[in-house]
């Protein structure tokens, strides 16, 4: 079976891109030659039409995209929501997404979902569960999946790994890919009292396929990660640091919310992919926009649809065809 580190060389290096959000889109189309590529959430597009489709394909006529999802809750209890898979595979396979993530954590709990991300224990019988999930989420959506590093602001019990412990178990025993949130370990690290560096030391780097960078606020004791702030010098720091050390395939500027003049978040995305080219070869390389097609998508091998368990009675092996 091909393993990720492999899979991570033949997907395409896509740049510096920006979350697709509804109150920019506009300001970002206008700027189509100035962004190299675009994040969105497949919530917001499963099964709708309208003036959200129309966005989206709008974006896929200009620009590469990035599928980031927020409802899989790989690390639930329950079983995976079969008609979530087949909604997002059908929408990966119309817009020729290149890889698919989601968070570490779970946000449903006996099919009510909490709109939050919730922490797991750092555990090895999390480990074993989230491993389990992730191999088969994988093999439903036949394309290369990545997992994301929370922010969290509790300890949850019955842990007795590290999180950056926890985190490499789970990467290596999924044989999956990493979305590196370098914000959120730059705010567990305030948080939680650990040397974000030392933390980066300890996770499997190699796997970064894609980075997300994003700001954060100072709310009393916390620091919460909000994505409606400039980025922190430190986090900018950890960003040279991680480049550095390991080759990424795309790094995005998160920001949801408290949305300033849009010249201010491009001049942001400029010393990105300044940054990136100081530090990283892959982008000093990177003269122009990433061309995806359907020969740069890399499915999973050896897929076996029978031992999938999901929720719903829809055939998974359907899926294929």
């Amino acid at each position: 079976m091909t393993c990720f580190i492999d899979i991570k060389k033949k997907l395409p290096l896509l740049g510096v891109g920006i979350g697709l959000r509804r109150e920019i889109a506009q300001d970002i189309f206008a700027n189509d030659g100035k962004i190299d590529w675009l994040e969105f959430t497949p919530e917001n597009y499963m099964g709708l039409g309208g003036m959200a489709r129309e966005r989206l394909e709008h974006a896929h006529s200009c620009f590469p995209l990035l599928s980031h999802g927020i409802n899989l809750s790989i690390g639930a209890t329950d079983d995976l929501n079969e008609d979530y898979l087949y909604s997002l595979k059908v929408l990966l396979d119309k817009f020729e997404i290149p890889w698919w993530s989601d968070h570490l954590c779970f946000t449903s709990y006996e099919g009510i979902y909490m709109h939050d991300l919730l922490p797991l224990p750092f555990s090895k019988e999390a480990v074993n569960h989230v491993v389990k999930r992730i191999k088969q989420a994988q093999n439903f959506i036949e394309r290369p999946f990545l997992i994301e590093n929370i922010s969290y602001y509790m300890q949850m019990p019955m842990s007795s790994l590290t999180e950056a412990q926890f985190l490499s178990e789970v990467l290596e025993g999924a044989d999956c890919g990493l979305l590196l949130d370098i914000n959120n370990v730059y705010v567990n690290s305030i948080n939680h009292s650990f040397d974000p560096y030392k933390f980066l030391d300890q996770i499997p780097l190699e796997r970064t396929a894609q980075i997300h960078i994003a700001g954060h606020k100072k709310i009393d004791d916390y620091v919460i990660d909000t994505h409606g702030a400039a980025v922190s010098e430190p986090v900018f720091d950890l960003l040279r640091y991680v480049l550095q050390k390991t080759t990424v395939n795309a790094v995005l500027l998160e920001r949801d919310q408290n949305f300033p003049e849009f010249e201010e978040l491009m001049n942001e995305l400029n010393a990105i992919q300044m940054i990136c080219q100081a530090n990283n070869k892959n982008f000093a390389n990177l003269k122009e926009k990433a061309n995806v097609s359907k020969s740069n998508i890399a499915k999973v091998p050896e897929k076996d649809f029978s031992s999938i368990n999901v929720k719903g009675g829809r055939d998974v092996r359907a899926l294929s065809a």
